[in-house]
């Protein structure tokens, strides 16, 4: 695991990337078939990550396509009138990746391997992005 960063994630003090970072592990002891989390700034920047060795090395790139899909989805929502974004769920031959607005600075971005309970991955992303969000507006 790479463990919380210090230099990323413009706007985001050391303090509250450790705080996020934490609320990253313990969404993964929550829900074992998340195999990778990460929160970005809305604009790609990323600010910690949480993910297994074999998949880090691809986190500021995965940080970067998360604010480009966040601002697409959000779009989405609103040309199709749906209301308030909650997730975009992307679904893949080997798992899923699920992003979550965390307040309207940071991005959540949840990893699941296949055969992964998606009611879990839900009901616990959101849970983290609200708990993450909250951290900020604290902060």
């Amino acid at each position: 695991m790479i463990g919380w960063l210090k230099r990323a994630g413009k706007g985001v003090s050391v303090d509250l990337r450790h705080d996020i970072h934490k609320e990253l592990v313990v969404l993964r002891e929550r829900a074992p078939e998340i195999t990778g989390a990460l929160t970005c700034t809305v604009d790609g920047m990323l600010v910690t990550t949480d993910m297994a060795t074999n998949l880090a090395a691809g986190t500021e790139q995965t940080a970067a396509l998360t604010s480009a899909l966040l601002s697409l989805s959000r779009k989405m929502t609103d040309l199709a009138g749906i209301g308030r974004l909650e997730e975009t769920l992307v679904s893949g031959a080997r798992g899923h990746t699920a992003c979550y607005a965390a307040g309207p600075t940071l991005v959540l971005t949840v990893l699941a391997g296949q055969g992964a309970n998606l009611g879990l991955l839900r009901i616990e992303g959101r849970r983290a992005a609200n708990k993450i969000a909250a951290i900020v507006e604290r902060g």
